[in-house]
């Protein structure tokens, strides 16, 4: 709708200016207004009330077969040609475009209820000096508006005051990069001065100059002028649309973007017209159908003309010619009159039934209990009615990782202390025994903090603990103190933890059950309980964590005056930095964390260090000057901290689970047997997105290479992936194999292919965000593609959401595949929309790409079954449909055909005209739709257990062109026995007393039966699964063929209606001779004995992977559900580094004297509020930052104990 407007804008002269520079100032409406920037409305809907029909009628005449019947009807309003009434094309023309007008109208209003209930959402805007409620949609660039907890972020805002110290607000990104940990925003400190002053606010006049909108969210330029002084703005002052505020009681932001403009709708993408490859190519064959009718015409008039000179001449005396009329004239009338007759080539039957059949196909989605969740009440749901078939044909998936892959559940599953791996449970024989839900956990009760949803099977750890072990004691005590976790106590004993990382809250809730309690933090103290006893440690430093340190340190005093470093990270960096004498223990723990890494977890090494007072006094000193310093700060600080963190003493290992949703791993490797090639397209880190492909069974140990790139030039990554390419396939051509051809409707479409080139063995790609960047540049994409197709696994990290779009889009241009992209995130929107199939899984992240998606449910493991028993099935009953139609058809006009070579060519029937009108609206119609919704080659359990079935719709083995040349031969041959066996056979006969059959009545009933008992013949043999439904189809179409034949060729019919029903007593006199039967028999068997043939011979010589797997199941039983088994210990030398989600600075910020401001005293939402999570009932445990909202009932029935330990949910 909008490039329709933007190209009428165009034409009337107004050329949108493109904004360089957004300039605006606060408060200050009528300024600007002037500029003319974007309101907070947003807009998805196609189409509004006035636009509806002539657009919709547009877009449907642009299928080529409504545009043929309407030019059909207007030729049948012309009596000159018109053989048959015009209402036998206007009245299904019309049913057709009315169904699909009501279809879009209903889609287009639930997305005009999406946008309204968007826009009308409240929020308080300042205006004229005080607060009040506005909708969404009137929010204007300029105004300052107050967020208040638990709030969406009305538009991209300026973070202006907070009710938090320091101005900081706590967001939670979900809806924009998937991530559910909380991001710190800070204010500047100028503006956070006003606080929560309505009169401050209200006077503040300050101007910004920022960057025009755009799609980058971890970047943001703009500066604010205030009183003379310019002040810098980046990315930590500004709040996005789509962001959730979380644990701040409110905020106050100016609006920058409104609407379109917000980074969230820049990068949502357009909503595309989704067709499938078979709609395609339907729209191509039927050209070529127009094509060839057209020639059967033009030979059919040239046969007139030749006729009416040659033989018409002697009719004339008796049939005398109207006024001028010549042989030309009745010649170019013929030509018309066929293209009449035969036009039932292309019925427009075909597109009511394909409709149908769709609709069909998707309410076996939506009624599939096996893709119903229970735990959260949802079921599978087909959103669109028009690419179920195109489910059967996926070559490449595209899959977001947080929440699609995983739960977002960070769980602490095991740990190795002092040499010794705690977590796992084994029997008498030492085997290790699989965790599941009735296993029996460790009881907590002896600790009044632990969390009850703290989930441990593992007696032997708190055994180890209680009794005084010290390492074990040193190694919780460690996790109770080194992180940059912010603790909340409302009521005694109610603690919530705020992390930043899932992966930071997991470990302190850990270290909480097992008795060493993190209870409360000063800038200078961390108060802690350790097995019910309060110790307030003195914190002296914190050496915080980046991306290069890789771990983090504190340095604290115990209340004995003693003097400890504890530091954790990951095993690279801590093993560099151990005491020679840990060598031995180093060794033990190795092996430990290979195992947790081939198990997927996520592992940090603990280690500590005994500090000297005197060294300690003067190492602070240098800390204190290097921490103040104006050059070098960043230098010098690392450079103190590597000098303290060395010497240190292992302790030993943690290992955390990021969830797998369940049946992931099978899942991938179910479709990795398909020949479905997975990419996953995620916003994590790198070291995330690895161990993930490695728990998902995506990435193993048994690849040849997993190569990553992660340059940060043009060239250097072009140099990356030549070097990865050319190691997988050295004997390759440089230059890409691009094929270049010509596709769509007149073959208009240029399109271009990239060839795909063989390599020995399995690889692995990752390529993380800013590389991405550059192999995205036009130069660079198609050395990407290349080297990404080649390996079996692709990973792309720290992706933008249009990143993923184009990922997704480059593959669909030069691979020429069909492709599909699942998400559960706004993040994943436009990689929805880019794909041929979006679908969305409705999880923790909100309903955003829901709402986008195509199909949607609740499990990524339902995926399997979404295309491997109904993608598989849908093709296969449309590809059977569309060869059936086909043939019937063809086989219906070609008799037509070949009868104008004995009728003058005067576009004379060759049936009846009640059997033309009904052929296909009841005597074809329910046989053929009772196969296209019900027909199975094979059930779907062996769907499952050979997902080789899937490969044909991959390769479009089962209906192309040559599938339709194969048909029309077919039909042809079948058209030439149904008209010329029955010709001859009632050419001279005679009935048993004697009179004359061969009348052109008799012939037309002898050819119109035999074609009907044909159809239902070949349609036998084409269905694979009979149901109740078929055989009453097949057999009620035919009994209703003779009992409406019977009744329309009675005296009573004729007496009635003389002119409309001439057959009168042709049915009962024919009907009732043997010879009429042994023709339809020998009619029928000359037919169908070449197929039956044909079939025989292919399975024998050059049988299908379908032959073979239905062969294979007329011998053996049905195959059992694959039994649950524990997954195989995998060993690994690569592991996971520390706390990906975790971002610098914290450190700082915990140790800052600002955040302790005093407020007033308040009620503050709890962050983990939700305390029966369905997952909970069998997970080992829990650890989330997204709130949901309580249930009254939960909340009043576990009362303050639920509450007090739900930091762990």
């Amino acid at each position: 709708m909008g490039s329709v407007t933007s190209y009428f804008g165009s034409l009337c002269g107004k050329e949108e200016k493109i904004e360089e520079e957004r300039h605006f100032r606060a408060n200050d409406r009528p300024f600007n207004l002037s500029y003319r920037y974007a309101d907070n409305a947003i807009k998805t809907a196609k189409y509004n009330l006035f636009s509806f029909l002539p657009l919709n009628l547009f877009e449907q005449f642009r299928r080529l077969a409504n545009a043929y019947f309407l030019f059909l009807m207007v030729l049948q309003l012309i009596p000159q040609i018109s053989s048959l009434s015009w209402f036998t094309t206007a009245v299904p023309l019309i049913l057709v475009l009315t169904m699909t007008a009501v279809k879009d109208a209903s889609d287009d209003i639930n997305r005009h209820k999406s946008d309204k209930q968007v826009n009308n959402r409240l929020v308080d805007v300042l205006i004229d000096g005080e607060l009040k409620n506005e909708k969404w949609m009137n929010v204007q660039v300029g105004d300052i508006v107050k967020l208040e907890n638990n709030q969406f972020v009305t538009a991209d805002l300026m973070l202006l005051s907070s009710s938090e110290p320091l101005n900081l607000v706590y967001v939670e990104t979900a809806e924009l990069d998937g991530e559910t940990n909380l991001k710190v925003k800070q204010a500047l400190t100028v503006t956070g001065e006003m606080g929560d002053g309505i009169d401050a606010l209200a006077g503040f006049n300050g101007e910004v100059r920022c960057e025009p909108p755009n799609n980058r969210l971890d970047k943001f330029k703009g500066t604010l002028t205030l009183d003379g002084r310019t002040y810098s703005m980046d990315n930590d002052k500004v709040l996005l649309r789509g962001c959730t505020l979380r644990n701040t009681e409110w905020c106050f932001g100016l609006v920058i973007f409104g609407g379109p403009d917000t980074k969230l709708m820049q990068n949502s993408g357009k909503t595309i017209f989704k067709r499938t490859s078979i709609d395609d190519l339907m729209n191509v064959l039927v050209l070529c159908i127009f094509g060839f009718l057209a020639l059967m015409c033009t030979v059919l008039a040239i046969g007139n003309a030749i006729w009416e000179v040659r033989e018409g001449s002697v009719f004339t005396v008796f049939l005398p010619r109207e006024g001028e009329a010549s042989a030309a004239l009745s010649s170019f009338l013929s030509f018309w009159s066929y293209v009449i007759i035969l036009n039932t080539v292309v019925p427009i039957s075909l597109y009511v039934s394909v409709e149908i059949i769709r609709l069909g196909n998707s309410f076996y989605i939506d009624w599939d209990r096996k893709m119903y969740y229970p735990k959260s009440d949802t079921p599978a749901q087909a959103r669109t009615t028009t690419l179920n078939e195109e489910l059967g044909q996926i070559k490449y998936i595209f899959s977001d990782k947080t929440g699609t892959l995983t739960q977002n559940i960070m769980t602490f599953n095991r740990c190795s202390i002092n040499g010794k791996a705690y977590g796992e449970l084994f029997d008498f024989s030492g085997q290790r025994v699989e965790i599941t839900e009735k296993t029996e956990k460790v009881d907590f009760s002896w600790n009044r903090l632990a969390d009850p949803k703290f989930a441990f099977h593992d007696h032997s750890l708190v055994e180890t603990v209680r009794e005084g072990n010290k390492e074990a004691r040193a190694f919780f005590r460690l996790l109770a103190l080194c992180h940059t976790v912010m603790p909340e106590e409302k009521k005694e004993g109610e603690l919530n933890y705020q992390a930043q990382s899932p992966d930071e809250g997991a470990l302190v809730t850990a270290a909480r059950n097992f008795g060493f309690v993190f209870r409360s933090r000063t800038p200078e103290s961390i108060t802690a309980v350790e097995l019910g006893r309060q110790v307030v440690y003195e914190l002296l430093a914190v050496l915080d964590f980046n991306n290069v340190r890789k771990r983090m340190s504190v340095i604290v005093r115990d209340p004995e005056g003693k003097l400890t470093l504890y530091c954790k990270g990951a095993d690279t960096i801590i093993y560099e930095r151990l005491h020679p004498s840990c060598n031995k223990l180093m060794e033990v723990t190795t092996r430990h964390l290979n195992e947790y890494a081939g198990d997927g977890l996520r592992t940090l090494v603990l280690a500590y260090k005994d500090l000297d007072e005197s060294y300690m006094d003067e190492w602070k000193l240098r800390h204190h000057e290097a921490s103040t310093a104006m050059d070098d700060r960043e230098e010098r600080l690392d450079q103190l901290y590597e000098e303290i963190e060395k010497d240190l003493m292992l302790l030993g290992a943690t290992a955390v689970e990021d969830k797998l949703q369940d049946g992931v791993p099978q899942t991938i490797e179910q479709l990795a047997k398909a020949d479905i090639k997975i990419w996953v397209l995620t916003g994590d880190k790198q070291e995330t997105a690895e161990n993930i492909g490695y728990s998902c069974n995506m990435l193993r140990e048994e690849m040849k290479e997993i190569f990553v790139v992660a340059a940060n030039t043009a060239e250097a990554v072009r140099e990356e992936l030549q070097n990865a390419r050319r190691k997988m396939c050295p004997q390759g051509a440089e230059e890409p194999t691009v094929v270049k051809a010509r596709a769509g409707l007149f073959w208009l479409q240029k399109t271009e292919r990239v060839e795909d080139e063989k390599t020995e063995g399995e690889y692995g790609l990752v390529i993380n965000g800013h590389s991405l960047a550059f192999a995205l540049e036009k130069n660079l994409q198609l050395e990407l593609l290349r080297t990404a197709c080649m390996c079996q696994t692709v990973i792309c990290c720290r992706v933008t959401p249009l990143q993923k779009a184009q990922v997704v889009q480059l593959v669909k241009k030069y691979k020429q595949a069909v492709t599909l992209a699942i998400g559960d995130g706004a993040n994943d929107v436009s990689m929805i929309k880019a794909a041929h199939i979006g679908v969305g899984i409705s999880g923790q992240e909100g309903m955003q790409a829901v709402l986008s998606s195509d199909y949607s449910f609740a499990q990524f493991r339902y995926l399997q079954r979404l295309l491997l028993v109904h993608g598989r099935w849908s093709y296969l009953r449309m590809c059977k449909f569309l060869k059936y139609f086909f043939y019937k058809n063809f086989t219906f006009t070609f008799v037509h055909f070949w009868y104008a070579f004995f009728c003058g060519f005067s576009a004379q029937t060759v049936y009846d005209e009640w059997f033309i009108t009904l052929y296909n609206l009841v005597y074809t119609a329910l046989p053929v739709l009772g196969m296209s919704l019900f027909d199975q080659d094979v059930n779907d359990r062996w769907s499952f257990q050979y997902p080789q079935l899937y490969t044909p719709g991959q390769l479009n083995l089962y209906f192309s062109k040559k599938a339709f040349v194969r048909c029309l031969v077919h039909s042809c041959y079948s058209s030439l026995i149904l008209f010329f066996i029955p010709w001859a056979a009632m050419h001279d006969t005679v009935r048993d007393d004697g009179k004359d059959v061969a009348d052109y009545q008799s012939f037309a009933l002898l050819a119109q039966t035999c074609l009907l008992i044909v159809m239902n013949i070949q349609l036998s043999l084409d269905t694979h699964y009979w149901t109740a439904v078929n055989q009453f189809f097949v057999w009620g179409s035919l009994a209703a063929y003779f009992a409406i034949t019977l009744t329309m060729y009675s005296n009573g019919m004729f007496l009635i209606f003389t002119s409309f029903f001439p057959f009168i007593g042709t049915a009962r006199n024919s009907l009732n001779q043997p010879n009429v039967w042994l023709t339809v028999f020998l009619t029928s068997l000359l037919c169908i004995l070449p197929v039956v043939a044909f079939r025989f011979l292919s399975i024998q010589l050059r049988p299908t992977v379908n032959d073979k797997v239905r062969h294979k199941l007329r011998k053996e039983a049905l195959p059992a559900p694959a039994p649950r088994r524990p997954p195989a210990r995998r060993i690994s030398t690569r592991r996971s580094g520390y706390a990906f989600s975790h971002a610098q600075g914290y450190g700082e910020l915990v140790t800052s004297r600002r955040f302790l401001l005093k407020l007033p005293l308040r009620s503050r939402p709890v962050l983990f509020t939700q305390t029966d999570s369905p997952l909970a009932q069998n997970q080992p445990q829990f650890y989330r930052t997204i709130a949901e909202e309580p249930e009254d009932s939960q909340g009043r029935s576990a009362g303050g104990v639920a509450a007090a330990t739900a930091a762990a949910e």
